[in-house]
């Protein structure tokens, strides 16, 4: 099982982190809710959990909970910017459909 990230998605997130001050690494999970039943949840992680897995790509940390992991098993961040819009986008292989606004998907 893994999690990976593009340059432009470590460099966004190393870039948070230092204006932040502190924390380990980005938290990636899924939480129940939306127009397709799951959204993708992002946070900063100061402590791990017992149960969570850590990935690492350009010195950043992606840290999932096993559940989260179970639907974003080889999942790719990017982070895209496309004219005056920019913010990370989720490559989920295991998404069956999404909703219109992306925000949201289904396994």
């Amino acid at each position: 099982m893994a999690i990976s990230m593009t340059d432009a998605a470590a460099s966004r997130v190393k870039t948070f982190l230092d204006n932040r001050g502190k924390g380990l690494g980005l938290r990636l999970g899924v939480k129940t809710t939306g127009c397709s039943g799951m959204a993708y949840v992002l946070e900063f992680v100061d402590d791990l959990d017992d149960g969570d897995e850590v990935f690492e790509h350009a010195g950043v940390k992606v840290i999932i909970d096993a559940k989260s992991l179970v639907y974003l098993d080889g999942t790719e961040l990017d982070y895209v910017k496309e004219g005056l819009n920019e913010g990370f986008e989720f490559n989920n292989p295991n998404a069956k459909g999404e909703c219109g606004c992306g925000e949201s998907f289904n396994v």
